[in-house]
């Protein structure tokens, strides 16, 4: 009985997925609407996404223009941003807020690729977690009698490819992100 890869290969796509999107949060100078997603706003008494009350627009490619949909929310949203690691103030005009993308410097250019490169690491060793996780099924398998030594030494070179597969698009990720922050 070979090991069932479908489970480990489901942790290794998330750890891609999370990956994504932890890049996809990072500021790289250009105006892109998912750096607020993490902003929860107080709306009523509960933690609400900026999405969730106000309409995030992008007039040009160094702007945002965040417009909430009820005018009294302006200052909660205003101060949600203020609070984050943004690192960007808002201007308020009463009725919008625009929060304005400065252009990178070399230093901080190199700066956001060390944060890239050390978020693919951390993905590179949350895969070879999974790696280990599943070598040690294998182990657990032949002890128990479930799977013959041979068995265990294809699962475990199974388990290997697979990982070799994922460190590779951590790999692309981290080329792709860097590729982005270095030519804006």
């Amino acid at each position: 009985m070979k090991l069932e890869l479908r489970p480990y290969e489901e942790k290794m796509k998330k750890t891609i997925a999370v990956l994504t999107e932890d890049y996809d949060g990072i500021r790289v100078g250009r105006a892109n609407p998912k750096v607020l997603d993490k902003i929860k706003v107080d709306y009523y008494g509960s933690p609400t996404g900026l999405d969730g009350v106000a309409s995030v627009k992008s007039p040009d490619p160094r702007t945002l223009l965040i417009t909430p949909w009820e005018t009294n929310m302006l200052k909660p949203i205003e101060k949600a941003i203020m609070a984050s690691d943004l690192g960007i103030t808002p201007q308020n005009d009463g009725k919008s807020l625009r929060l304005c993308f400065p252009t990178l410097t070399e230093e901080r250019r190199k700066d956001l690729v060390k944060q890239v490169t050390k978020m693919g690491e951390d993905g590179k060793v949350a895969m070879r977690n999974i790696r280990r996780e599943a070598n040690d099924e294998c182990k657990v398998m032949k002890k128990n009698g479930e799977m013959t030594e041979d068995e265990q030494k294809a699962s475990e070179k199974n388990v290997q490819e697979l990982t070799d597969k994922y460190i590779k698009e951590v790999d692309v990720c981290v080329a792709k992100k860097t590729k982005e922050i270095m030519e804006i």
